[in-house]
């Protein structure tokens, strides 16, 4: 058994549990009074005074182009989702019903940037990624969107490539300390006092790296709009990394050499409520290891809307995939996802040959326990999950590590594991040395 040190603290977080009932004797009140006073909450809750008290939710505007940074962008609408926000995912591409996004990604925007260029918005994100971020640029309609918005004193953000090569060259920047991609550093503008801050907040600018900080900057923004309290109510349930910058690991059992061809085919199956930002890292990490990955709609199009409503569009429809062998199975998480997985005959028939065959398979966040456990797949394995459903796992002798590898399978626990999760596949499949490379190119190290 081979251990490699883990870190054990994150100071935003609160580790999720999952909800104990009370112990000792208690004294209900009769079915008829709780309905009485379940009716008498509902009506106040509802009335004309309670609803105008109620904040209306921030709006916030994050546009996807051909070639933008997936995980950049699904991270960015995952997180302000959860906050609450009223995220706006609008496309810059002329009548265009999906986005190629970089790394094999393809999303399918709620409006095209026209139809929603008059309205008003709290924070515009712009995420990264080439030709993302000069689509962004040669976009005139965007950046008179953008200039506006900045000229009446708003929150405004960018990330990777897109504060060098869209707000530095609209000069949106200009006076400012702003950090971006470190190969882009020196295309940002003389005027701007450039820094290698993972996240750097100037004003009402916010700025930051690449992938690997896309969820520390999320969380930032969460705290511009929202304040500190909501940016941690939203950290901890997201499992994120107790030290940002450093090395990666993972807790490995019975270890075996993943042999595999020197193109791997990966199925990553996804359905309504999968966790998007679980799926889109999963498939951009190892679409970056130069892994052939199939995405596989469980539902009856293409199209699925994952947990938190990104539209994600999948390559086939799981028909299709099954007359594909693969070396390696991923299950994405999201409760729903779960759900849909463990539904599946087809699917869960699939993996169980895999797994028969001693295959290479993996789940993360709900579906280790929700897809995998029921379906006897975890039988005599080590392994984590969602830490509020650690209580379904049979055996939970390792479920605190954040990823587990036991032979063949490995899990890991929720959205802020999973590129420690994708990392540690690429470090299996191609070597620790790959892994690292590409740690650092997404300035996750």
């Amino acid at each position: 058994m081979a251990t490699r040190p883990l870190a054990t603290a994150l100071t935003l977080s609160k580790t999720p549990r999952a909800p104990s009932s009370s112990s000792g004797p208690h004294h209900s009140p009769p079915a008829l009074v709780r309905r009485l006073q379940t009716l008498a909450r509902a009506l106040a809750s509802s009335s004309p005074q309670a609803m105008a008290s109620a904040p209306a939710p921030k709006k916030v505007l994050v546009p996807i182009a051909n070639g933008t940074e997936p995980m950049e962008a699904v991270i960015t609408i995952d997180v302000l989702r959860r906050a609450g926000a009223d995220v706006a995912v609008a496309s810059v591409e002329p009548a265009s019903a999906t986005v190629a996004a970089a790394w094999g990604v393809k999303l399918a925007p709620d409006a095209l940037l026209p139809d929603i260029a008059d309205a008003e918005f709290d924070l515009i994100s712009l995420p990264g990624g080439m030709p993302g971020a000069s689509n962004f640029r040669d976009c005139k309609l965007l950046e008179n969107v953008v200039r506006k918005h900045v000229e009446k004193g708003k929150l405004y953000a960018a990330i990777c490539a897109a504060p060098a090569v869209a707000l530095g060259t609209w000069g949106l920047l200009n006076g400012l300390k702003a950090t971006c991609y470190p190969s882009f550093m020196d295309k940002l503008p003389s005027e701007v006092h450039a820094v290698e801050s993972r996240v750097q907040i100037d004003g009402k600018c916010v700025t930051s790296r690449g992938p690997g900080t896309a969820m520390e900057y999320s969380v930032v923004l969460v705290e511009q709009l929202y304040g500190k309290e909501k940016a941690e109510e939203v950290a901890g349930p997201m499992v994120m990394r107790p030290q940002h910058g450093v090395e990666f690991s993972m807790k490995e059992l019975n270890s075996t050499s993943w042999t595999v061809g020197e193109t791997p085919n990966i199925l990553v199956p996804i359905a309504n409520g999968t966790e998007e930002m679980e799926a889109t890292m999963i498939i951009d990490i190892l679409c970056r290891a130069k892994a052939n990955v199939v995405v596989a709609s469980l539902e009856d199009k293409l199209e699925v809307v994952a947990s938190r409503k990104v539209k994600m569009v999948a390559d086939v429809m799981l028909d299709d995939a099954l007359k594909q062998q693969y070396d390696l199975i991923l299950l994405p998480g999201g409760l729903g996802g779960a759900e849909a997985y463990a539904k599946s005959d087809k699917l869960m028939g699939l993996i169980k040959k895999q797994a028969e065959a001693n295959k290479l398979y993996g789940a993360i966040c709900a579906s280790p326990a929700i897809a995998l456990e029921p379906h006897g797949l975890l039988k005599g394995k080590k392994a984590t999950s969602y830490p509020a459903m650690w209580n379904k796992l049979a055996d939970q002798s390792e479920c605190k590590n954040r990823v587990v590898v036991d032979g063949n399978l490995i899990t890991s626990q929720g959205p802020g594991t999973s590129m420690e999760f994708s990392l540690a596949i690429v470090e299996k499949l191609f070597g620790r040395e790959k892994a690292l490379e590409l740690a650092k190119t997404m300035v996750f190290v």
